[in-house]
């Protein structure tokens, strides 16, 4: 929390640097612009380099542990089913809830284009591939040389089959290569790690140069950003109410009043980890046994995220939109599949991180720029209090679906 807010401010404080600087003098704002941009570019290359290993660890990772939990007992399998299907579902939502809201609520003209301009101008986009020249793509013929020129999509089905095949080794063969993966993993995110402690100076520079560029337009485009976002997020709420409603059977109101003290925490502290021994008092207040509830729950904690797929896929759609970029079908599937994979992947970790690991792979995999994510990060502060209360609902509703479909031990073999 303290980490957003200090990299929210260092925003704030280079777009406002940047406009008085304009203001006052625009030979010297536009003198000063190559000896402090390059400042935020360095940062941007710093988290750039990571995205190649994450996304194969990320896919990894996610894959072996999902089919290590599904194995641990009917209601661990059940509800990892159950995962996959939700946040299937979430990311199906963002995918056609954000354009649907970007063309309801677009930006005016003249703040995208001074947005877009800051944030490094026009994408480069060639003609689009047709469908046989898309499925030619899917295998790769080299892997090696397809991560190092960053071919992300034939990379990506590599990664996938190669995390399936591990999951049918042996026990101890299994355990190593997937350790192997998860230290690559943990590495990269002490990187990032490293990266984002220098957020503020990154952020700083980046601010300013994109206030130089763009002027106050800059600011109306964010907040834009930030609203887009949060509806998604509202989206995400709605529907994980309405799950719990018409799927779980919990009718809404009373699902609300045994959720109250856990939504509370969420707020407070948007952290679904801190907010679990509410969740386990919530679970109990809905009727859900409590052995099972310290089954399922945890396990959500680990792998569940009901919001990612939707919160990660509106960054992207929103950049997409914003540089003029249109997604086809294949590619949507294609992010859908990745956020999916980084959603069971990621661990508990700070926004700033988080937001990083997690939407910088489905960026790249849908042909998206990963430069605007640098400064969109400051803003993660807002919409980041919707994919807690939404992930924490998800959990619940969840855990109840899981709990009740289980009528033995909940550790048993069989349903």
């Amino acid at each position: 929390m303290k980490s957003a807010w200090i990299i929210l401010s260092a925003l704030v404080a280079g777009m406002l640097l940047g406009i008085a600087v304009e203001t006052v003098s625009p030979d010297a704002s536009t003198a000063s612009l190559p000896f402090v941009e390059p400042i935020g570019l360095l940062w941007l290359n710093a988290l750039k380099m990571t995205i190649v290993p994450l996304i194969v660890a990320l896919l990894i990772t996610g894959i072996t542990a999902t089919a290590d939990a599904a194995r641990a007992g009917a209601l661990a399998g059940r509800a990892v089913m159950i995962f996959l299907g939700a946040i299937t579902l979430s990311g199906t939502m963002s995918l056609l809830m954000t354009p649907l809201l970007l063309h309801l609520f677009p930006l005016s003209a003249s703040a995208a284009d001074a947005l877009r301009h800051g944030l490094g101008g026009t994408a480069e986009t060639g003609a689009s591939p047709s469908f046989g020249d898309f499925l030619l793509s899917l295998i790769p013929t080299n892997p090696i040389a397809a991560a190092a020129d960053t071919a992300i999509l034939p990379l990506i089905v590599f990664t996938t089959i190669f995390a399936f095949a591990i999951t049918r080794v042996a026990p101890e063969q299994r355990a190593l290569l997937s350790g192997l993966f998860k230290a690559l993993g943990d590495a990269m995110l002490i990187v990032i790690g490293w990266v984002l402690a220098l957020a503020p100076i990154g952020v700083f520079a980046l601010g300013y140069a994109l206030a130089v560029k763009a002027g106050v337009a800059a600011f109306g485009g964010l907040v834009h950003y930030v609203l887009i976002l949060m509806s998604i997020g509202v989206c995400a709420v709605i529907l994980g109410i309405i799950l719990a409603w018409l799927v779980v059977g919990i009718a809404p109101p009373r699902f609300l009043r045994a959720m109250v003290p856990t939504l509370a925490v969420a707020i407070s502290t948007q952290s679904s980890l801190a907010s679990l021994p509410a969740m386990l008092k919530s679970s109990e207040a809905l009727g859900v046994d409590p052995k099972k509830a310290d089954i399922v729950l945890p396990l959500a904690v680990a792998l569940f995220r009901f919001t990612s797929p939707a919160m990660n896929l509106a960054v992207v759609v929103y950049v997409a939109w914003l540089f003029g970029i249109t997604l086809t079908p294949w590619e949507m599937a294609v992010g859908l599949l990745v956020a999916i994979a980084a959603a069971l992947s990621s661990v508990s970790l700070p926004g700033s991180i988080s937001f990083v690991t997690s939407i910088a792979p489905i960026a790249v995999s849908m042909g998206v720029p990963v430069a605007p994510l640098a400064l969109l990060v400051a803003v993660e502060t807002f919409p980041d209090i919707f994919r807690t209360l939404g992930n924490v609902i998800g959990d619940v509703a969840a855990t109840k679906y899981a709990a009740d479909g289980i009528k033995d031990d909940p550790a048993g073999e069989t349903p």
